[in-house]
């Protein structure tokens, strides 16, 4: 047999790294809170067509100088054409952002094609759905493994996988990098990715003790992670390439998308290992846990 790691031999030392790291993300929630980006606060939305293709990076550079730093800018389906979100609700916002990127002699002439304010309410709606979404979607996996392995097992899941989400979370409150409509989305394809990588670990679990009559819950665990291992590093590491290429080549748009995905790709390949199987040792999972209950016939005969 091959050399079986030793996981749970530092399992004590993970611990207090998780507590500590989930309770810095927590005060940094309570503190500083979210800095909920224009999807969730309102603002206006400018639309603009250039005369000749433009740099996106200009444009924010423009902007920046011109007193805009807030503004956010992507591309709208043409290379002529860019959206720039702003906070406020001036009705002349449109003519002032067109007036400060005019400068720009190579663009050409630039034309508003259209202005719309978005309110806070829809904001604050986005903001609610998003929540009751990311809740409903973990309260979904509880049930699913629950009814798949066992109800330790599902507790497990939830908890590691909401161990993820608070990890997030807090390093965007920490550092208020803005949190919009992209970033949720990455936090939930977090929950999805982690989600996989636990289950499979799970289901080894379940396997080996099975097969393994002899060996106790620490030795199991440690030897269907070590089996897995190779499994959740090429995972791993294919995904945060691919995630690492979207930070640096995609654009700033894109960028916490992406840092949320990196963030939640590591903490889960961590919370799979540690948290889930810590948590499965002090829920005292047994070989009795996964033995169906009996049955009893009643003989109904008078």
């Amino acid at each position: 047999m091959k050399r079986v790691i030793n996981f749970m031999g530092v399992r004590h030392v993970a611990f207090a790294l998780t507590v500590l790291l989930t309770l810095a993300s927590l005060a940094s929630l309570a503190v500083k809170g979210l800095n909920f980006g224009l999807d969730f606060t309102g603002g206006t939305l400018v639309e603009l067509s250039y005369e000749k293709p433009v740099a996106l990076d200009q444009v924010r550079t423009q902007l920046s100088g011109a007193g805009f730093g807030d503004a956010v800018v992507q591309s709208f389906g043409a290379t002529t054409d860019v959206l720039v979100r702003m906070p406020g609700d001036d009705p002349l916002l449109g003519e002032h952002i067109a007036e400060a990127l005019r400068g720009n002699d190579s663009a050409g002439t630039i034309t508003v094609k259209r202005v719309e304010f978005v309110g806070p309410a829809v904001g604050e709606e986005l903001r609610d759905q998003g929540g009751l979404g990311m809740l409903l979607a973990l309260g979904g996996i509880l049930v699913y493994v629950a009814f798949r392995f066992q109800w330790k097992f599902g507790f497990g899941a939830v908890l590691s996988l909401f161990h993820d989400v608070i990890l997030v979370l807090g390093v965007f409150s920490f550092f208020q990098i803005s949190f919009d409509l992209t970033v949720l989305a990455a936090v939930l394809a977090v929950i999805g990715y982690s989600l996989n990588d636990t289950i499979v670990i799970f289901d080894r679990i379940r396997e080996n003790f099975r097969m393994l009559r002899r060996a106790e819950l620490l030795e199991n665990i440690n030897i269907s992670t070590t089996q897995t291992l190779l499994r959740t590093l090429a995972t791993s590491v294919s995904t945060l390439l691919a995630v690492g290429s979207l930070m640096f080549f995609g654009g700033e748009n894109l960028w916490g998308f992406s840092l949320a995905l990196l963030i939640g790709v590591g903490a889960g390949t961590y919370s799979s290992v540690y948290v889930a199987g810590m948590l499965l040792v002090w829920l005292n999972l047994t070989r009795d846990d996964l033995i169906p209950p009996v049955v009893e016939e009643v003989d109904e005969r008078p």
